[in-house]
């Protein structure tokens, strides 16, 4: 039975990036497992890592053949990680965006949460290196999502977290096909609906200093749209219970 944690770390074109946070996440903790999934990286991100998996028995890669976005990379993380029964799935950034020395402490709070988020927006988190426009759009999105969904949840579009396995498989994820931000807090609301305990951790995100973002206006228009209609249904589902009581 494997009792490390599995760290999915999702790369396109990170043949720079990667082997630092690689370096950086086994340093933290020496006792995780990292998966690697590639999706077909021009730029040799997949092969190097694949050598360098050959070297160290702790890191695996997915290769997958066509770049289906963040989300599409994460589910088949998680599938690959829960059929070989890791306990603890986390997701992580391979530009270092998401610091390595964060990841023990997201690791510890699952003693008594489904699932942990390393979050920006609450005491002790920070970000690093942002413009203005970033903080603003970040802190925006994120109280659009808690005023939409009615939840507690201070940084619902963060991509540092930790799932516990029995959570993931609880969810059933065949019916998600969110991206980006918007993938991150239809898993965050999944599990809130599920009656999951969701805590969150302070992290400091730090820019990336090698590549380039992969976040787009489609992806933030997606999170938008559907956001907002999963707010709509919620507040009429709470409507029409409310209307069942009084009746």
């Amino acid at each position: 039975m494997v009792t490390a944690a599995l760290v999915i770390i999702p790369t396109y074109n990170e043949r720079e990036s990667l082997p630092r946070q690689l370096d950086a996440v086994l340093a933290a903790a020496p006792e995780v497992h990292v998966l690697v999934v590639d999706d077909g990286s021009p730029d040799g991100t997949g092969e190097w890592a694949q050598q360098r998996s050959d070297q160290d028995p702790r890191i695996h890669v997915l290769r997958r053949t066509a770049k289906n976005g963040l989300g599409a990379a994460y589910l088949a993380g998680f599938a690959w990680g829960l059929e070989r029964g890791y306990p603890l799935l986390c997701e992580m950034d391979a530009d270092g965006s998401h610091r390595a020395v964060d990841l023990p402490a997201l690791l510890a709070r699952c003693a008594d949460a489904d699932l942990v988020i390393g979050s920006r927006w609450i005491p002790g988190g920070s970000v690093v290196n942002w413009p203005w426009h970033r903080r603003v759009l970040s802190v925006g999105a994120n109280t659009y999502v808690r005023l939409a969904l009615g939840i507690s949840v201070h940084d619902a579009t963060a991509g540092f977290r930790v799932y516990r396995a029995d959570l993931l498989r609880e969810l059933g994820l065949g019916g998600v096909a969110s991206q980006g931000y918007c993938f991150q807090v239809d898993m965050a609301w999944r599990a809130l609906r599920a009656g999951a305990q969701v805590a969150e951790v302070p992290i400091t995100f730090v820019e990336r200093e090698a590549g380039q973002s992969k976040m787009s206006g489609a992806i933030i228009r997606e999170a938008l749209v559907k956001v907002t209609v999963w707010g709509a249904a919620h507040r009429l589902r709470q409507l029409g219970s409310l209307f069942r009581r009084r009746a």
